[in-house]
């Protein structure tokens, strides 16, 4: 097998950005969360709120049935576990939920695109997750 350097060089490339991609991969495993904008946002790159009725650190969320339909939690599966400042609680129905520094995050329902934040100040106690 003879290899040039243009060959070289594009393995080189192709085995940097497979450690890139999977180093990626395992960072959001960690953190639920990314930010844009100054705030918070889920995987799917809605922004993430905050309630100010939940005790931070209470392992509770007090948005439970028709809040949650307009207030969706921040999902966790059943293996994912707390990381840095992020927390994972079980709600009242027995699903698990992400926190971050003991509070509970939600997505707001009439957000329509990423980068909306149509739910900050609502009723004046939710408010845009922010780091």
């Amino acid at each position: 097998m003879n290899l040039n350097f243009s060959s070289l060089h594009r393995i080189a490339l192709a085995a940097s950005l497979s450690v890139a991609v999977l180093g990626g991969c395992a960072s959001m495993a960690s953190a639920p969360a990314m930010v844009a904008d100054g705030v918070l946002t889920g995987p799917n790159g809605m922004t993430l709120y905050t309630f100010d009725k939940d005790a931070a650190g209470s392992g509770k969320s007090v948005c439970n049935g028709p809040c949650a339909t307009n207030w969706p939690p921040l999902m966790a599966a059943e293996t994912d576990k707390a990381s840095g400042d992020y927390s994972v609680l079980t709600r009242d129905d027995g699903k698990k939920q992400w926190a971050l520094k003991g509070k509970p995050l939600y997505y707001w329902a009439k957000d329509a695109k990423p980068g909306d934040k149509t739910g900050d100040g609502f009723n004046k106690v939710w408010q845009v997750a922010k780091p």
